[in-house]
């Protein structure tokens, strides 16, 4: 989690800053040592001392830098996972190729912005490898693919995490990829990578690919 980073972050500062500390109390002892001690007629060139603590000034405005960056990431980390705990219990559409095959059935929403004489439907595990396909005409307009987790030659899949790609031929003869869509209830909050993804019908959906929310216990938003 991003919160946990961040902690470890501003540990790593601490550190960084307690041994710049003890780094500076040995270069005055130092410094002090060799000025009781120099040459009154050839005086130590205070140039180097000089370079030497505006080097140590420039590293602990580093240190208080990255102290700032740190709390400004577990101000934003908490707020986000706020915001994702917000969309427990709603229903939300999502732009996702994933979705999750649970007892031989899942499946995917799409829309089309224009007639299709030829959709190809690809379905891949995990690995990319193709599990089906199949080619269809479509009409412009929202459609549900649900498919029945059996591969081409009609073998149950096991279940888990299978993508739909979805691509229509155009009228130059080219193919478009188009978006799929899962719709379903948030069950759960997880964090990958520091972010924040919602469990929707058994797949992950990040935040910015959330197209609509409905409040189940009041008006669609």
């Amino acid at each position: 989690m991003e919160i946990n980073a961040a902690a470890t972050g501003q540990a790593q500062s601490t550190k960084a800053a307690n041994g710049l500390a003890d780094n500076f109390e040995t270069f005055l002892l130092l410094l002090t040592a060799q000025l009781k001690n120099q040459d009154p007629l050839e005086p130590l060139d205070s140039s180097e001392f000089t370079s030497q603590l505006v080097q140590f000034t420039s590293v602990e405005q580093s240190i208080a830098t990255n102290k700032h960056l740190e709390s400004l990431v577990s101000l934003s980390s908490a707020s986000s996972a706020n915001a994702a705990v917000s969309y427990l219990g709603k229903e939300v559409t999502a732009d996702s190729f994933t979705s999750h095959l649970s007892n031989g059935s899942t499946g995917w929403s799409f829309t089309l912005p224009e007639d299709s004489t030829e959709t190809i439907l690809t379905i891949t595990d995990k690995n990319g490898d193709v599990v089906l396909s199949k080619t269809q005409p479509l009409t412009k307009g929202t459609h549900t693919y649900m498919w029945d987790g059996k591969d081409t030659n009609g073998a149950a899949q096991p279940d888990g995490d299978y993508n739909l790609v979805i691509r229509t031929r155009n009228a130059a003869g080219g193919l478009d990829a188009r978006n799929a869509e899962v719709t379903g209830t948030v069950r759960a909050v997880t964090f990958e990578n520091g972010q924040p993804v919602l469990e929707v019908s058994g797949t992950k959906v990040r935040l910015q690919d959330i197209l609509s929310i409905v409040d189940l216990s009041g008006p669609g938003v």
